[in-house]
């Protein structure tokens, strides 16, 4: 039995909504699978020649744990990886290398763990939450734990949203950008990233471009992480100034999102393309970034094709 999976891209935290919000993207990795005597792996685009192709690999460590889930351990397959979101980027690759595993295991066990499940699965493995939610539902997500279980909610924005990416020549793991987060942070910026992602999440289901603007400014983490993106604050402004809602760090990293409302979807991808073009002239001269990209939103998440 062959089984194709399709994970979006995410954008993760929102600012303010710390291992906490994601966003899918229209930007896929593609994973097929056929059942084999032992594992191996081919990846085609972003991570080729660079990601592993063994047992190793994200997407076939995450199959064989789903495979454990669904009680038929030590199945093996051939995967091919049809890459199109970037490593290291901030844009949920790992997340989605692990949703696209774990919901290759379920299919192939006849939807043993359900969404559910696979949510529960992928978060685990992750570590975190935010991406894995977007990838698997698709469109605003919100994850919370709940008796030491990963929960999650999608939210369907109220009106047309997009995004402009810009993306950077080198990378950051999250691992990395975790270690420059302090262990504790003072009270007062709990509670102002509290009311700010309050905002945020109004902003996203009433469609209010006012409250999305408030609320898209960070004190948790992106200050400690800006240390290791200096020109943070010059793309994020580039992005404002062009016409963004609002601008911040994709997850960890070193990409930065800008985010795009309009009336509905298509409105929202031709004004993200329009805001695109004009970053790109400002910021055509930073070394190290890639041109401002438009992205449209998912709104489905994950699906096996």
């Amino acid at each position: 039995m062959a089984v194709t999976v399709r994970v979006p891209a995410s954008t993760a935290n929102l600012g303010p909504g710390y291992d906490a919000f994601g966003l899918a993207l229209a930007l896929y990795n593609v994973f097929h699978a056929t059942p084999a005597e032992e594992w191996s792996v081919e990846v085609r685009g972003e991570g080729e020649g660079v990601l592993s192709t063994g047992a190793d690999n994200r997407v076939a460590e995450a199959m064989a744990a789903g495979f454990e889930a669904c009680g038929q351990p030590g199945r093996a397959t051939r995967i091919v990886c049809e890459n199109g979101i970037p490593t290291g980027s901030g844009l949920g690759s790992s997340a989605a290398a692990i949703v696209g595993g774990v919901m290759l295991a379920d299919a192939m066990c006849d939807g043993a763990l359900g969404r559910d499940g696979v949510l529960r699965l992928a978060a685990e493995i992750e570590g975190h939450p935010d991406n894995v939610a977007a990838a698997v539902l698709g469109g605003f997500a919100i994850a919370w734990s709940e008796g030491g279980q990963t929960r999650a909610a999608a939210v369907d924005p109220a009106r047309g949203f997009a995004a402009v990416v810009v993306g950077a020549e080198w990378s950051m793991s999250t691992g990395d950008a975790r270690e420059l987060l302090p262990k504790n942070v003072p009270h007062t910026d709990a509670a102002r990233s509290v009311g700010r992602a309050g905002l945020v999440a109004a902003g996203v289901a009433l469609g209010r471009e006012d409250l999305l603007a408030a609320g898209l400014s960070d004190c948790l983490h992106e200050p400690y992480r800006a240390s290791a993106i200096p020109d943070l604050a010059v793309v994020t402004g580039a992005l404002r100034d062009a016409g963004a809602v609002g601008a911040v760090l994709s997850g960890a990293g070193p990409t930065v999102v800008g985010l795009v409302v309009g009336d509905d979807d298509d409105a929202a991808f031709a004004r993200a393309g329009e805001i695109a073009a004009r970053a790109g002239a400002t910021l055509a001269g930073i070394e190290g970034r890639h041109a401002p990209m438009a992205l449209r939103l998912d709104r489905v998440g994950a699906r096996v094709e």
